[in-house]
């Protein structure tokens, strides 16, 4: 020890032995690193599938969050374009949310959140931001049926913008058609023709949209054509509805209910 410390004899044979034992020390410290490593990767993969089992719950959380947005700002636009086209009438309107729908596929009818306590109506006419729905046929306190215009028993009268020709349209009940009654092979009628309500019968306000003309049938012979109109209005899409107030009386009442 004394020789170690004093000169520097012993580096050179110390040297030598570090040399010679250090592949017994590498062996012999082989198992427990082989024992670490291989730990270690069972860990990472224990982590790794917990992480990719929470991005995928992330994943479907945003997802379901992503698609519940796109439903809102659908909505959002179509309040958007109702009062969009609220504000280009004279007439007071009100805002109603379909409910229901009547199961039965020869009835076309459906249900708003809005009754008798708003002051809607039977008779009262309804659209959507593009053209007419169609009418109240029963009303209750908090609830209403409309009947929408390609239910068979519907027909409101029309009028051909580009000619003036007055006429009257029923729904087919197949799917989303009207069909015009006791149209002369002489009409001046053709497809592309748009329609809105003429204002006749008193029911209906003059002046709104209500389809375009789809197919003209003529059959050699015949008297009459038969004309296919398809709606503008969103019978098979729309949420939301404008309840039309022609009448005073239901006005008033839905303006203070408005106001509330």
């Amino acid at each position: 020890m004394v020789v170690d410390q004093a000169t520097s004899w012993l580096d050179q044979p110390r040297a030598i032995v570090a040399t010679t034992t250090l592949p017994i020390i590498w062996l012999a410290n082989f198992p427990g690193r082989i024992s670490h490593r291989v730990g270690a990767v069972f860990v990472n993969r224990g982590e790794m599938k917990n992480r990719i089992a929470a991005l995928e719950a992330e994943l479907l959380l945003l997802k379901t969050k992503s698609e519940k947005m796109a439903v809102l700002v659908a909505e959002n636009q179509e309040l958007r374009n109702l009062l969009g086209s609220a504000k280009k009438r004279a007439d007071t309107v009100l805002v109603a949310e379909l409910v229901g729908i009547n199961p039965d596929p020869q009835r076309q009818q459906v249900t708003i959140d809005k009754g008798s306590v708003n002051g809607v109506f039977v008779g009262q006419p309804v659209i959507d931001s593009h053209g007419l729905l169609g009418q109240v046929v029963e009303v209750s306190h908090f609830a209403a049926q409309l009947l929408l215009v390609n239910d068979p028993s519907h027909a409101v009268p029309v009028q051909v913008t580009r000619s003036g020709l007055r006429l009257i349209a029923q729904g087919a009940g197949l799917g989303n058609q009207l069909e015009l009654l006791y149209v002369h092979a002489s009409a001046d009628i053709r497809v592309g023709d748009n329609l809105h309500t003429s204002g006749l019968a008193g029911r209906f306000p003059a002046g709104y949209p209500v389809g375009v003309v789809q197919q003209v049938e003529q059959q050699p012979g015949q008297a009459y054509v038969r004309v296919i109109v398809q709606p503008v209005a969103r019978l098979s899409s729309f949420r939301h509805a404008l309840l039309v107030f022609t009448d005073k009386e239901p006005t008033q009442v839905a303006a203070s209910e408005g106001g509330r």
